[in-house]
């Protein structure tokens, strides 16, 4: 089973590369995007993977401006053994240039929303620490990811209209991701499994000279499972930047986070990083969102186009909802990434805010799966 990538000096194992290391049917290998305006005007999220022990090429691209509806595309085929093949009905996603450029072209399709654009990286590529989770005696994640930031240029149609993309404006983050992960269907039969509550965050901000990101992992108590904060230059261009890696990125020795909940849901009012180095010295960022953008509309947790669901050998689809319409509590509503304006008291920069909280949840104040914040 050989694709074009085997003529390149590329091989972990004596397979060829379409054989996987790991049999488990939760393998994956996701490419994903955010884009935004600093004022919160529009935020856009693009998502593709392929998950090859479930045969399924998935992807999404989904936008919203304030006091309008989300609109969402969503697609889905059979995966192809040609794994450079990132092309899904109406969507395709071009590598122009690896570590340096990509362009994502939506056609017309029966959602309304249509896209070209094109990503142009300002950081070399940031490796963030592998990511394990276990459930039990079982290792339900186990992953890699790495992070570039950069700027978008391009145009996005809409039922309610055109956003002009503007690379002097718009500033995005790139997340490649690989490995294994909780997708599509649940598994069936054997001993039922209790869940455990899980505090997700994931904080990509830009400044004037530099980035910073934060990245965690909380169980149930709180108690730190991923902790990791990075500060990494950020450059004037995409020839600027040295390398794929620069050697550059200042690994904190660990950070912290803080929420202030939106009373009766699981969403940031607000928020506060501290980034702790070696020293000591603490570096404390507050966070204040500005615009809201549902995950569910790129697939997570989506309960028609869930990730790496078989839905055929070609599928698309759509659907556009009124973010303050929905159950802030529902499962496909949890997860949400927020436009958020940063200070540290001395430089302002601006971001993201993701999050996620199922389950109890201490420093919530949550005991239940579903319960908000009191008041």
């Amino acid at each position: 089973m050989l694709n074009t990538l085997d003529d390149f000096p590329v091989h972990q194992t004596p397979e060829p590369l379409a054989h996987l290391a790991t049999s488990d049917r939760n393998a994956y290998d996701r490419t994903w995007f955010n884009g935004y305006a600093p004022d919160g005007s529009y935020f856009f999220g693009i998502g593709m993977a392929v998950y090859p022990h479930r045969g399924i090429l998935d992807c999404a691209f989904s936008v919203v401006r304030p006091g309008e509806r989300q609109h969402c595309f969503y697609g889905s085929r059979r995966a192809p053994i040609e794994r450079t093949d990132m092309t899904v009905g109406a969507f395709r996603m071009e590598v122009v240039e690896p570590m340096r450029r990509t362009r994502v072209i939506l056609d017309d399709n029966t959602s309304g929303v249509t896209c070209d654009l094109t990503f142009s990286a300002r950081t070399a590529s940031i490796q963030e620490a592998r990511q394990t989770l276990w459930s039990g005696a079982r290792r339900v994640m186990d992953a890699t990811r790495f992070d570039q930031f950069g700027r978008w240029s391009g145009v996005i149609r809409t039922p309610d209209g055109e956003i002009r993309v503007d690379d002097h404006v718009c500033i995005g983050t790139k997340d490649r991701s690989w490995g294994v992960r909780n997708v599509g269907e649940r598994e069936t039969g054997g001993a039922p499994v209790i869940p455990a509550g899980i505090c997700f965050v994931w904080a990509p901000l830009v400044w004037d000279d530099h980035i910073t990101h934060a990245i965690f992992f909380d169980g149930p108590r709180g108690e730190p499972l991923v902790r990791e904060g990075i500060v990494a230059p950020l450059y004037g261009s995409e020839a600027e930047i040295p390398g794929v890696e620069d050697g550059r990125d200042q690994r904190m020795a660990t950070a912290r986070h803080r929420i202030a909940y939106v009373p009766g849901t699981r969403l940031a009012r607000s928020a506060e990083i501290d980034l702790v180095t070696h020293e000591d010295e603490t570096r404390t960022i507050s966070l204040e969102p500005i615009l809201k953008f549902q995950m569910k509309g790129l697939g997570y947790a989506h309960p028609e186009w869930g990730q790496g669901m078989w839905k055929g050998e070609l599928a698309m689809g759509g659907e556009s909802f009124d973010p303050l319409q929905l159950d802030p509590l529902a499962m496909e509503n949890l997860h949400t990434q927020q436009v958020v304006r940063a200070t540290d008291g001395a430089r302002s920069g601006i971001g993201v805010l993701e999050q996620i909280c199922v389950g109890p949840y201490a420093p919530g104040g949550f005991t239940g799966f579903f319960d908000g914040a009191k008041a």
